[in-house]
This record gives structure tokens, C-alpha cells and sequence, in this order.
């Protein structure tokens, strides 16, 4: 499975407040914040109804070391 790399790069103040429960599930909290997700269906559909506020980037292999 790929990974991928979620980054919020605009603020959740003033969108709907099912944007902003979706990037607290993704577990996004501040600005330029990222965290990485295997690319399941469920967390593809997550971050598609937030591109409007995140940036994604896809990895490679299992997973980048730390």
C-alpha cells in the first residue's frame, strides 16, 4: 500500500464544521502541520473533501524513516 504525506497549508477558521472535524480525524491541528497516512480509500476520501486546504504528497515504498 502507498503512503501519503498530508500537510495543512490554510486555516479551518470560518469552513464548515465538517471540514474541520475531517482534518481532526486526519490529525492535522496547526498550520503546516503533516502527518502520514497509508492511502486507504477512507483516508483518500478524507483528504478530497479538504484539498481545499491541504497540500498531499505521495511517498514512496512503505514508509520514510524518521
Amino acid at each position: 500500500m502507498h503512503r501519503i504525506r498530508v500537510r495543512l497549508k490554510k486555516s479551518p477558521i470560518g469552513q464548515k464544521p465538517r471540514a474541520r472535524k475531517t482534518l481532526k480525524a486526519l490529525g492535522l491541528k496547526r498550520l503546516s502541520s503533516s502527518v502520514e497516512h497509508e492511502a486507504t480509500p477512507q483516508i483518500l476520501g478524507m483528504v478530497r473533501t479538504v484539498a481545499h486546504l491541504v497540500e498531499v504528497e505521495q511517498l514512496s515504498g512503505k514508509g520514510s524513516p524518521r
